[in-house]
């Protein structure tokens, strides 16, 4: 029996994406473990997913000067020992990493036992840890043809982003359902990734009034983000798991951060959507690469954070709206592929099935 180990985390979206490969694995007759970082995150996620989990130590990567480093570099020493004495213990055929700081030590730990390692790239760019660990990658699937990766000399597949067959099971009827909304008014829905996103969370809720004219609005505004508002055809979640694919099936518009997972998800389902990317001051600027790319092919508008207030998200809304037709046309010819099949085979090939 195959076994494979898969490892990814530090957010959501390092993890989410692995789980319907994890399933498909299983499904096919795959014995299935996952190694995360020991802060729980990954754990709740997988909590659902009948497949044992390993917890090492992990240091944060960082692009930045910190003391935090000198202490990370340790912990990322201290990881790859616990990676390579656990792969040591569970023999895995193949190694599928997600990306994510707490991959980069079971990437080398199994690139030093000899284990070959498929991984996947969301992002137009690789992430640091998933660059640190290239050399020690023999398969890396990626989900846009145009994602850069120039020192790799391993096999480079183009697959899309693994999606959750919940999701593109969602229903219109049922999503609208959920929220009550009156027939043929049309839907927005705004989310800021797994954690929320306060800028835009208080831009909406800012600019309600203009919003509501035109929407009902579902905001999906993170964990402990809720506001003491009800409007009518004002709809709050901290987060949604079991019916988001129905919410997003019920969405006519969405505005959105442009992580890549979610814009994957966006483009697959056929939703127009204002795209407010995370601040490079703040990040890496994969955000605002993935919204770029979104745009030039007429699949989203897009707005800066630096320029987001109530005024100019009424604005990139509603030309959102006049240009929402094209859109799905635009749309309509986007191919996501079946990235599932596409990486659990890459996955057999590797482990030599």
């Amino acid at each position: 029996m195959t076994h494979l180990v898969c490892t990814g985390g530090g957010t959501a979206g390092h993890v989410i994406p692995a789980i319907p490969v994890m399933q498909r694995a299983l499904d096919e007759g795959m014995r299935v473990s996952f190694v995360g970082s020991r802060s729980g995150l990954e754990e709740r996620l997988l909590a659902d997913l009948a497949v044992p989990y390993y917890g090492i130590a992990s240091g944060k990567l960082r692009r930045y000067l910190s003391r935090e480093n000198l202490v990370d570099v340790f912990r990322v020493l201290a990881g790859v020992w616990q990676a390579w004495r656990l792969l040591g213990r569970l023999r895995p055929d193949v190694v599928f990493s997600k990306g994510g700081f707490v991959s980069f030590p079971v990437v080398f730990a199994a690139w030093l036992r000899r284990v070959p390692v498929v991984a996947h790239e969301s992002d137009l760019s690789p992430g640091l840890a998933n660059r640190l660990a290239l050399p020690f990658i023999r398969t890396l699937c990626v989900t846009f043809a145009e994602t850069r990766a120039p020192r790799f000399r391993g096999r480079r597949l183009v697959t899309g982003t693994p999606l959750r067959p919940a999701l593109l099971r969602g229903s219109r009827e049922r999503g609208r359902a959920l929220i009550g909304v009156a027939p043929g008014r049309p839907v927005l829905l705004v989310t800021g990734g797994s954690l929320g996103a306060d800028a835009i969370n208080r831009a909406v809720r800012d600019a309600l009034p203009a919003l509501l004219e035109d929407f009902e609005v579902v905001h999906v505004c993170g964990a402990g983000k809720r506001a003491e508002l009800s409007p009518a055809g004002y709809h709050q979640f901290e987060y949604v798991a079991d019916d988001w694919g129905d919410l997003l099936a019920a969405a006519d518009l969405v505005i959105s951060r442009a992580g890549a997972n979610t814009l994957f998800e966006l483009l697959a389902l056929g939703k127009p959507a204002l795209l407010i990317p995370l601040s490079p001051r703040v990040s890496r600027g994969d955000q605002v690469e993935n919204a770029e790319l979104a745009a030039a092919r007429g699949y989203a508008r897009v707005l800066s954070e630096d320029d987001l207030d109530p005024a100019a998200l009424i604005a990139g809304l509603r030309a959102l709206r006049g240009d929402a037709d094209a859109v799905r046309e635009r749309l309509a010819a986007f191919r996501p592929g079946d990235a599932v099949s596409a990486i659990v085979e890459a996955l057999g090939a590797a482990a030599g099935r």
